[in-house]
């Protein structure tokens, strides 16, 4: 087998792989947006928030030094 069958090979089983795949509604994408944008909302804050603790720990630590 050549590599032109192969790839034609390759591309026929992602196309019926693709006509296979059930794509999510715009309420059910909406939904999943809500969740990832919550999620980094979540992440961010208790980023924030360790990072504001170490920066206190680490001016306690240079002011008694």
């Amino acid at each position: 087998m050549n590599i032109f069958a192969k790839t034609k090979e390759y591309l026929a089983g992602v196309s019926a792989e693709g006509k296979r795949v059930t794509w999510p509604g715009k309420t059910e994408l909406w939904e999943s947006t809500l969740v990832v944008i919550s999620f980094i909302f979540i992440l961010a804050v208790t980023t924030l928030v360790c990072d504001k603790v170490i920066e206190g720990f680490i001016k306690l630590v240079h002011v008694g030094a």
